[in-house]
């Protein structure tokens, strides 16, 4: 076969957690369907979990889309076993051996290596190993993946880490940092909770440091947003970066567009997904239900687990309430004081996971309380369902921060929930007061929609993304 008429064969390598999984698996099968051979390589305990919840037939694939594994580096038998910062150091020590082995015995030579920008501690060295080039795939907003790239210049400014954990209460955070480039009015409490340790030797702190600074070593960086949602941001990134920065979101409805028939593929979750929810959902009028979910990895303590129950059954609205097995801290038992279980009987429904994008486009649908992870944020904003944000960690307050302040289409509840705040906020969001938040949601879903529409911005990126890694087959 010349050299010209092979097809390009891209590596995808996400990070082990559902949102990082989801993201790129979606981004895959958009690439797939343009005629790029994909393979998608996952940790076996993840592979594991993927073969649970989706079954033989999604997992294995086609002749030019094929799943690998590499081993997780440490014995894993749940998503929060053995802590982050041990997975961490084993991304970082354990995974270039066992990836460059799977690369060497592929039949065909990889093309490229998208790459979640979370495994950039050892892709880029694969990929400078091999030859290969290594495109890096922030699955984050580009406002999170801004805040925690700034990280290494709050450092250098003497910002962080803090002195001592005075600072976290005593006003510091609300220090204003105008020096952003396409932020304003940020603080430090805005900024992704990494930046605000006292250790400068913690994991965590130091490893999302570095992944980010990595984005100037690869050839292009891809951002799970759309251009008119961050303007100003994505136009600094551009600027920031010799690479091209690629804006390739909302992937879903890119998918809606191009290819419905996949578009509602059971086998992006890592947990198997209830359809009881829906049957629920049938029986309640438009926009009357609240849905609250808190992602895939936030713990809570039972007694806020607590009174975020008490708040939603107070509140006198329908709520669809997703508990799944380890949302408490510390794996303890989400039990619920029998009086509360009778009284969320009246209103409520409980799963422990859903399918999130059908029950967002669900017309019952009114409101979402949310941990404002970056997976259901842009969710939510496709379906144009507005917002009660209650950020824990990560790049979470930075969402919150552009949800409420920026897009508007949100209530900022970030502090531990208390039922009376809850309610107030459960009524705000639902009633005549949350009307221009709704306005303002839809507004943001018929610019979602145009972006991923023929000649949108992230539709014609896609192509743009397509064509490059098209040329790296030819060269």
């Amino acid at each position: 076969m010349d050299t010209i008429d092979k097809k390009p064969h891209v590596i995808f390598i996400p990070y082990p957690a559902q949102s990082h999984v989801k993201a790129m698996l979606k981004l895959a099968q958009l690439l797939h369907h343009k005629g790029l051979q994909i393979t998608f390589v996952n940790t076996e305990y993840i592979h594991k979990r993927l073969l649970d919840s989706a079954g033989h037939k999604f997992v294995h694939g086609s002749p030019d889309f094929q799943f690998e594994t590499i081993p997780d580096g440490i014995p894993r038998s749940s998503e929060d076993d053995d802590g982050l910062e041990l997975l961490l150091h084993s991304v970082e020590t354990k995974f270039l051996a066992p990836f460059l082995e799977l690369l060497a015995k592929l039949p065909t030579p990889p093309t490229c290596i998208i790459s979640d920008g979370f495994m950039s501690a050892f892709t880029v060295d694969a990929g400078e190993k091999l030859g290969i080039p290594v495109m890096l795939y922030w699955t984050l907003s580009a406002c999170g993946f801004m805040g925690l790239y700034q990280i290494q210049s709050l450092i250098d400014k003497g910002l962080t880490p803090l002195q001592d954990e005075s600072y976290l209460t005593n006003g510091f955070l609300e220090t204003t940092i105008d020096w952003i480039p396409g932020m304003k009015g940020i603080r430090l409490k805005d900024l992704p909770t990494n930046a605000w340790t006292t250790d400068p030797n913690d994991k965590v702190f130091r490893f999302t440091t570095e992944a980010t600074q990595n984005s100037g070593k690869v050839s292009n960086i891809i951002v799970h947003t759309f251009d008119a949602l961050e303007a100003d941001i994505v136009n600094a990134l551009s600027c920031m970066f010799p690479s091209h920065v690629y804006t390739i979101g909302p992937t879903q409805l890119l998918l809606d567009q191009t290819h419905p028939e996949i578009s509602n593929i059971n086998g992006y979750s890592l947990w198997r997904e209830e359809p009881e929810c829906f049957q629920w959902l049938q029986s309640k009028e438009p926009n009357c239900v609240i849905y609250v979910n808190f992602g895939s990895l936030v713990a809570m303590s039972l007694s806020e687990l607590i009174e975020l129950g008490w708040g939603l059954v107070s509140s006198d609205h329908y709520f669809l309430w997703v508990i799944r097995s380890n949302l408490v801290v510390g794996g303890e038992s989400v039990v619920l004081p029998p009086e509360l279980e009778e009284q969320i009987k009246k209103k409520g429904f409980i799963a422990r996971w859903c399918s999130q994008e059908k029950v967002l486009n669900h017309s019952s649908i009114g409101g979402f309380l949310t941990h404002c992870g970056w997976g259901s944020t842009i969710e939510s904003l496709s379906a144009g369902v507005p917002m009660i944000c209650r950020p824990f960690l990560w790049d979470q307050p930075m969402n919150c921060r552009y949800i409420c302040n920026v897009w508007e289409v949100g209530l900022d509840m970030r502090k531990e929930v208390k039922r009376d705040d809850l309610k107030k906020l459960v009524q705000e969001l639902m009633g005549e007061g949350g009307q221009r938040m709704r306005n303002k949601a839809m507004e943001w879903k018929e610019k979602a929609e145009m972006a991923t529409a023929p000649n949108g911005s992230s539709f014609l990126n896609v192509e743009r993304l397509v064509k490059e890694i098209t040329k790296l087959c030819i060269k």
